[in-house]
């Protein structure tokens, strides 16, 4: 199969794919390498094609959003010790986290997409950190941060909004 053939089955592979796909997973299903596909993502990406990059893997953006949701952005705090606590607040009271953003004095803001639905994601975002010995974004800005917060609705988000509060995760002008 050659590279424009193998994009397409990428493209349907994720398409079809209720969970997100590991690049190793693709490479598998390709017969290349994983950094082969790597590289047909960031092709696909190019062209338009919204493709996430996950803790877990690969997944087409209109995969991941549910019909109806409601957003906030907030303001964390929190030091690496309690990065699995903050995740685990927000999914165990009914949202999710959809990414995290800091500001950096050299580059301005820096966002990275976290997808985290559940226990399961938070502990593969953790797992995955600490494997490969990379600190979490706020690190760079002193545990400060933004998350895009999403939940079914607004009584919901209110809920994982008070709980971030009440464990002191928020940053608030009293902190």
């Amino acid at each position: 199969m050659n590279a424009a053939e193998r994009r397409i089955k990428i493209t349907h592979l994720l398409t079809q794919s209720q969970k997100p796909l590991s690049a190793t997973t693709l490479a598998a299903q390709c017969g290349v390498s994983r950094q082969i596909i790597v590289g047909d993502v960031a092709l696909l990406r190019a062209g338009g094609l919204s493709v996430l990059a996950t803790p877990r893997g690969y997944i087409l953006e209109t995969a991941v959003v549910p019909p109806i949701h409601t957003e906030r952005r907030v303001v964390c705090r929190h030091s690496d010790d309690r990065l699995l606590e903050e995740l685990y607040t927000v999914v165990d009271l009914g949202g999710a986290l959809i990414d995290v953003t800091v500001e950096h004095s050299v580059y301005g803001q820096i966002c990275a997409p976290l997808h985290i639905f559940s226990r399961y994601d938070a502990d593969m975002l953790c797992e995955k950190l600490k494997k490969t010995a990379v600190r979490p974004l706020c690190d760079l800005t002193g545990g400060i941060h933004l998350h895009t917060l999403r939940a079914p609705n607004e009584p919901t988000l209110d809920r994982v909004i008070k709980g971030l509060q009440e464990k002191g995760f928020l940053l608030t002008d009293e902190k």
